[in-house]
């Protein structure tokens, strides 16, 4: 794999990003409107235009700084307004709210292998596809993966807090204001990437093989992607 310049990186991030971050969202307000929700709706969030979904803090200027300073991204979206009382079942609701999250980034990976898969077929003319979707399938992947940890107010929390009985429930949900600085601990400490990186490998080699590229090129060419 060539040495892949600055401007290169750039464009082959910016798509996925975005619609790694919008499409996530996006599919929390959409599956609380199906379930009886209009709070994203009304308040023009149901939508897959990036700058409604983006915090300017969370999505740009700490994961900027924190790629300069330690090559790993971390950031956030505005969160979607969800109203619970609305939803016909809220704590069954709540569940399957917060899982759509994750479930779009997976099902967003997914299309990123096969649009590998049409880069390969173009050979040279398709390189950037190819670049473009290994880094699709990363950036969802840990998307994914961070947000199943079952820490509120991360969507895995959200489950979790769905799924345990009434009181454990409450107990547990009382965890959410200090879940933040609990995820930033686990990051500067080296623990966070512990935890979630043996489920990044293990859906990015999955990818990789819907994909269709070697996984030594898949790996070359995200090395060049993370290359600072």
């Amino acid at each position: 794999m060539h040495e892949i310049t600055l401007i290169q990186k750039i464009a082959a991030w910016v798509l996925p990003v975005l619609f790694a971050i919008t499409v996530h969202e996006t599919a929390h307000g959409w599956m609380a409107l199906r379930l009886g929700d209009k709070t994203a709706l009304m308040l023009g969030r149901l939508t897959l235009n990036p700058l409604k979904h983006i915090d300017p803090l969370g999505t740009i200027i700490i994961p900027g700084l924190m790629y300069m300073t330690t090559g790993f991204l971390f950031g956030w979206a505005k969160p979607v307004p969800i109203t619970w009382q609305n939803l016909k079942q809220p704590k069954r609701d709540m569940v399957l709210v917060a899982a759509a999250g994750p479930v779009s980034n997976f099902i967003m990976a997914i299309l990123w292998a096969l649009i590998i898969r049409v880069g390969l077929a173009l050979g040279e003319y398709g390189l950037a596809l190819v670049v473009m979707g290994v880094a699709g399938i990363f950036i969802n992947t840990i998307l994914m993966v961070l947000n199943l940890l079952p820490l509120p107010p991360l969507d895995g929390g959200r489950v979790m807090t769905g799924l345990l009985p009434g009181p454990m429930a409450y107990r547990f949900s009382r965890i959410e204001p200090y879940g933040f600085f609990i995820l930033v601990a686990l990051l500067v400490t080296g623990l966070l990437g512990a935890l979630i990186w043996p489920g990044i490998e293990f859906f990015m080699s999955l990818m990789a093989g819907i994909s269709g590229l070697d996984p030594h090129d898949f790996l070359r060419v995200l090395t060049a992607l993370l290359g600072r």
